[in-house]
């Protein structure tokens, strides 16, 4: 156990590896509570999450989900986040080290017909992924998942609790997100570990969280990114909708677009050696970055990582140094994801 965002969180529970594989093989299970919630509604929910997140809110449907992100009026990321749309309100999902801030930012920012309401301290939440945790799922749930499609999310009860499912999560697996009060979310807990019992199901940690989130290019607030990187650099262009019209950040970013100096990467090791974040990486004798994410990867059995590079030396192919204890360490930029059987959108 180790302190994490205010809360005492498992790094293991029988060992990162073991559970890792178990999450790319059967299933996993995560209590991510310490995550924040944040409820929007109002007449004009909608206008003031398109103006206040990068990505485009007005195309979200009730029932379905969206990854976005919030930026400051230079381009910086405040925070990535999760927002999912009701019939009649929003929530957004915050990082836990980022709560108090972010709710700062969007009171700070509210417009007349918007109603904002933290409810982290309410709503629990617990993370099935794996290939087998839609069976695992339909087994102790009374709506049907097994047509959800990926970032999608229903509503739905159990044992009289509101609970909301969906088809997110932070693995590149298969898997299902569920949100409910203090009183249910134990039980579906409980339920999940005892039905998946004969399907492989394991708890998972930190650490499991992780190696898998790092072998598909997952970022991860305040490693990868922080409000010193614009999305361009950080690969998140995609999310990134200056064409849906004004949004906090949107004229700096429209100019950063054509002046981007550097990039974050994925980069495999070529010899036996596990980069790690703040590790200098050189291109011939010049440090070119730094390492952002690294471990081992139980998949792929060798070290890769997450690092910025400065341009022109971010394509696939080229080679680096990075210095590990004082020696530098051959590695190569290589197309993300590192894992690529993911069952995440089967």
């Amino acid at each position: 156990m180790v302190p994490f965002a205010g809360y005492m969180m498992p790094v293991h529970y029988t060992g990162i590896v073991h559970e890792h594989h178990a999450v790319r093989n059967t299933a996993g299970i995560f209590d991510v509570s310490h995550m924040g919630e944040f409820i929007i509604k109002g007449k004009n929910a909608e206008s003031f999450l398109q103006y206040m997140t990068i990505n485009d809110v007005a195309g979200l449907k009730p029932g379905q989900a969206q990854y976005s992100a919030m930026c400051m009026e230079g381009g910086g990321i405040i925070d990535d986040l999760l927002i999912y749309r009701y019939s009649d309100r929003f929530m957004i999902v915050v990082n836990a080290a980022n709560i108090q801030k972010d709710f700062k930012w969007l009171e700070k920012n509210l417009m007349d017909g918007v109603v904002l309401k933290d409810v982290s301290d309410e709503i629990n939440l617990i993370a099935l992924q794996g290939p087998e945790s839609r069976r695992i799922l339909q087994e102790i749930m009374p709506s049907d998942v097994s047509m959800l499609p990926f970032y999608h999310c229903i509503e739905d009860k159990y044992e009289d609790n509101n609970i909301l499912i969906a088809r997110t999560g932070y693995t590149g697996e298969l898997g299902f997100e569920i949100y409910g009060n203090l009183n249910v979310i134990p039980k579906i807990w409980d339920a999940l570990m005892e039905v998946g019992k004969e399907h492989g199901i394991v708890p998972a940690g930190l650490g499991a969280r992780d190696t898998l989130r790092l072998e598909m290019k997952y970022c991860l607030y305040g490693n990868d990114f922080d409000e010193s990187t614009n999305p361009f650099e950080a690969g998140l262009g995609w999310i990134t909708k200056l064409g849906k019209g004004n949004f906090i950040g949107r004229k700096a970013l429209m100019k950063k677009k054509e002046q981007i100096s550097r990039r974050l990467v994925c980069f495999e090791m070529m010899e036996r050696a596990i980069p790690r974040h703040g590790y200098p990486i050189f291109l011939g004798n010049k440090k070119n970055g730094e390492v952002t994410s690294g471990s081992q990867s139980p998949s792929l059995n060798k070290g890769i990582g997450l690092g910025f590079i400065n341009h022109p030396h971010t394509k696939v192919g080229t080679i680096l140094e990075v210095e590990i204890r004082g020696q530098k360490k051959s590695a190569i930029i290589v197309k993300p994801p590192f894992y690529k059987n993911g069952t995440a959108n089967i």
